[in-house]
């Protein structure tokens, strides 16, 4: 009998946990899966966010800057590691290589789907709160992009089934938005920012707490 090969590296945990979830949202959003079938990166503005990250996958990687498109400036923070064994988990979820435009539902369970969503919205969502020009009263909107209208229908679907709410979907430039309206806002906010949520971005979640319920 031949040699076998070295085992496939694995240093991320693929049980399922809030966590875990959370990860996964932040790479649906802003994370990036090379073709060579072993390295993930996730890249944000934020540094907290990329701590966060690391911290709930166990990655002892060193966070580094970058820039995008054609800029010059590093200002953009990012993690890159590498793990056979998450990568062919992310694929068999529904995650894959230049995924922006391909993505579409993913195989995340109602029991971690709000977790998962909360990624979505630290990542790449937008928790938009201002007054109305006339009555000067708060208003709240809660805005999800993505160049995929398929995975925005999965979220949309999801929301509608597990809390009730529908929301709407638009062209915006070239991506889509899947927006919700003050109520709906509000019911996505008590879901996602439940008693006890795990460690998240904290500048989102300071701006949606003077209208949580919870």
């Amino acid at each position: 009998m031949g040699k076998r090969g070295p085992k496939p590296k694995c240093q991320v945990s693929t049980r399922w946990s809030r966590g875990l979830a959370y990860a996964i949202g932040l790479i649906a959003s802003d994370g990036c899966l090379y073709r060579d079938g072993r390295h993930i990166d996730f890249t944000s503005k934020d540094l907290e966010l990329v701590k966060i990250f690391k911290d709930y996958l166990g990655l002892g990687n060193k966070i580094g800057k970058k820039s995008r498109s054609a800029e010059k400036e590093k200002r953009y923070f990012h993690v890159q590691f590498g793990d056979v064994n998450f990568y062919k988990f992310l694929i068999k979820i529904g995650l894959s290589p230049a995924k922006s435009k391909t993505i579409g539902p993913l195989r995340v369970s109602d029991r971690y789907f709000f977790d998962f969503l909360r990624g979505c919205i630290d990542g790449d969502g937008n928790i938009h709160t201002y007054k109305h020009p006339e009555s000067r009263h708060p208003q709240l909107r809660i805005r999800i992009s993505s160049a995929s209208k398929k995975f925005l229908q999965w979220i949309q679907y999801k929301n509608h089934r597990l809390a009730g709410i529908k929301g709407w979907l638009r062209p915006s430039g070239r991506c889509y938005r899947l927006e919700y309206a003050m109520d709906d806002s509000r019911n996505l906010l008590d879901r996602i920012y439940y008693k006890k949520f795990p460690p998240s971005l904290s500048r989102k979640f300071i701006s949606s707490k003077p209208y949580l319920r919870t």
